[in-house]
């Protein structure tokens, strides 16, 4: 998100006005979804970061999850087919803030158990589209 456009067209060796309109139509077609900048959680103060899985009562699913992401303090909220009906990524100062959280959510409505995953280290945070996965034809659509 910070390349220019003129910087991008140098390197495809295409026009700005080309770029442009690329990115315009992946925007329209919702490949790209925003422009966002990737922070460290530890840089900031949150020592402890967590995967929490939820499971929840029949029917409360979109309920949980949607508390779950109205939550300062989740970064990433999802509903699943696993082992737990929802996973939230959890930011917290230290080990005893992130288990007072983990009692918050145990404590929510529609919640019938929450599995915590702490991170301990991360060797890939990619949120970029692996260049294996577009085929050439999609390539030369955009």
């Amino acid at each position: 998100s910070r390349a220019t456009i003129t910087s991008i067209a140098k390197d495809l060796k295409i026009s700005d006005v080309a770029v442009k309109k690329r990115i315009e139509k992946l925007e329209r077609r919702g490949v790209i979804l925003g422009y966002r900048v990737a922070v460290n959680p530890r840089a900031l103060g949150y020592e402890t970061v967590a995967i929490v899985g939820v499971n929840t009562e029949p029917g409360k699913v979109i309920e949980v999850a949607d508390a779950l992401a109205r939550r300062p303090d989740t970064t990433f909220v999802a509903v699943t087919s696993g082992d737990h009906e929802v996973l939230a990524e959890v930011w917290a100062r230290d080990s005893k803030d992130m288990l007072a959280k983990i009692k918050e959510i145990e404590g929510m409505g529609g919640v019938t158990s929450v599995y915590p995953a702490f991170i301990v280290d991360v060797i890939k945070h990619h949120t970029c589209i692996p260049e294996e996965v577009i085929s050439e034809k999609e390539r030369k659509a955009y």
